[in-house]
């Protein structure tokens, strides 16, 4: 099976900087687009950053600015630059990608990374 595995979580304080990073491991076909959700306690999960195969990338507007979503495929790798934390960032970061196992394409999460920001 396919397996998204991420770093980089961690405390900082505010106006601090992270970068989380995500690697996509086992019978890789291709990669397609990968991304980045965040999930804050009696929130529900929403898209932070998007980025495609080639490179194109999509931000949610309280992110944009602040963060820089980015990609290494030879690495099956996807990284989210974080710059000018607020304490409202303060979430469970999730890695997601549409990958291709065999003829499909299928989609998995990572397992979560926290990030805290503190005032």
């Amino acid at each position: 099976q396919v397996q998204l595995v991420e770093s980089g979580g961690g405390l900082v304080q505010a106006g601090g900087s992270l970068r989380l990073s995500c690697a996509a491991s086992g019978r890789i076909s291709s990669v397609n687009a990968m991304r980045w959700y965040r999930q804050a306690p009696g929130n529900q999960r929403d898209l932070v950053a998007d980025i495609s195969f080639g490179g194109s990338t999509r931000y949610t507007d309280s992110v944009k600015g602040r963060f820089t979503i980015s990609r290494d495929n030879a690495k099956n790798t996807v990284y989210l630059q974080m710059n000018s934390l607020k304490p409202e960032d303060t979430a469970v970061y999730y890695c997601n990608a549409d990958i291709k196992v065999t003829f499909r394409l299928e989609n998995y999460w990572g397992q979560g990374t926290q990030v805290t920001v503190s005032s």
